[in-house]
């Protein structure tokens, strides 16, 4: 009989194989990141990397330098669930890479208390900073499924 780890890494592999094919919506060229928030085994949001609403779809300048003002994959997820009638109190987060502490305080000010995340990235302040916070992080290299 599959045990309740079983089928919740099962779930989390599912959910960041389908974060990572949110990914492709993203219109930035150096990096696409896809991020889904799930709650109760619901999609409750979603996002990906790319420039605010109303913005033109070009996430580099001509140097090929990503533009400052281009929204993560989390903070798009997460100002979502702003506008809807959902919240994200215990929610789950996946994300196809690391998040940045920046996200990370986003993370957990919004009250998710699972990081699922698929690719390393070289800084890890923000993974420490969702550790340090008590919320559970978990890797699960993309690569491998």
């Amino acid at each position: 009989m599959e045990s309740k780890n079983d089928k919740q890494s099962k779930l989390d592999v599912r959910y960041l194989r389908m974060a990572r094919i949110w990914a492709e919506n993203s219109y930035c060229k150096r990096r696409q990141v896809g991020a889904l928030v799930v709650k109760d085994k619901m999609i409750i949001s979603d996002g990906y990397n790319g420039t605010p609403s109303g913005f033109e779809n070009v996430c580099e300048d001509d140097d090929n330098v990503t533009k400052p003002y281009v929204l993560h994959a989390e903070a798009n997820a997460i100002t979502k669930l702003a506008r809807s009638n959902n919240n994200s109190d215990g929610a789950t987060i996946y994300i196809t890479a690391s998040p940045c502490i920046e996200c990370a305080k986003l993370i957990i000010q919004a009250g998710i208390k699972r990081v699922v995340y698929g690719e390393k990235y070289r800084l890890t302040d923000g993974i420490e900073l969702l550790e340090r916070a008590g919320i559970e992080v978990i890797y699960i290299g993309l690569e491998d499924k």
